[in-house]
């Protein structure tokens, strides 16, 4: 009795064994087309390196002009210091228009929209650069001196605020571009600062446009005089 049901056991296992070694050639052959090659692992095509890629040729960007603004022809060239400082002087206007001259002596006109694009936009002071409102952000009680530079209100409102509802320090001198906090930090180098190193100093940009020069008008011609003769 008992080898009977050794045998049984025996056999029930050998069985078990040559049905999972079956299970698993079958799946071998299947996956390999049924032939011991197995041609499906290799490759369908030839990879190419990465070395062979073609490299990329379009130049980059430095100028405000290059990241698909007009071209530079069209705008005047300046100073951003320089810019910031006109647009004060001539009494920091959300819709006014004011004018300043470029570094080629050429009158030149401007409004606050392109003082928003120097403070919100990336690339506007150098290539690189990040957009003053990216920590001078609207949320004061995060931003760097709790300086708005966002909107015309942000600037407006000043520095060392202690809340979005209340005023703090004017940044704009009151007018006076020279005796502004904002002139102090970003005419000078500020290394200790980040964003406000050396080379927002002389940061030369292009913006605004050049005010028509009017045609000279030509000189008036002198009148002939005859001379009539004494009797």
């Amino acid at each position: 009795m008992k080898d009977d049901v050794r045998k049984y056991i025996y056999v029930t296992i050998l069985a078990f064994l040559v049905v999972v070694g079956g299970w698993v050639i079958f799946l071998f052959l299947n996956a390999c087309d049924f032939t011991f090659t197995c041609k499906r692992g290799a490759l369908l095509i030839e990879r190419t390196p990465v070395p062979s890629l073609i490299p990329a040729t379009m130049p980059a960007a430095t100028q405000p002009s290059d990241l698909g603004q007009a071209p530079a022809s069209e705008h005047c060239r300046v100073r951003a210091v320089d810019f910031v400082g006109a647009w004060v002087n001539a009494g920091a206007s959300e819709e006014e228009p004011f004018q300043f001259t470029d570094i080629n002596g050429q009158t030149c006109s401007a409004s606050y929209v392109e003082i928003n694009q120097l403070f919100t936009q990336s690339n506007y002071w150098y290539s690189g650069s990040l957009a003053c409102s990216s920590c001078h952000s609207a949320d004061v009680a995060v931003s760097p001196a709790q300086l708005d530079l966002s909107s015309y209100a942000g600037v407006l409102a000043g520095s060392r605020r202690e809340s979005a509802d209340v005023k703090g320090t004017d940044i704009l001198g009151k007018g006076n571009w020279a005796n502004s906090v904002l002139y102090k930090y970003v005419s000078a180098n500020q290394a200790d600062i980040p964003g406000h190193n050396n080379l927002i100093t002389d940061a030369l940009i292009y913006i605004g446009n050049p005010l028509a020069t009017p045609a000279p008008t030509s000189a008036p011609t002198a009148t002939e005089i005859v001379p009539t003769p004494t009797p």
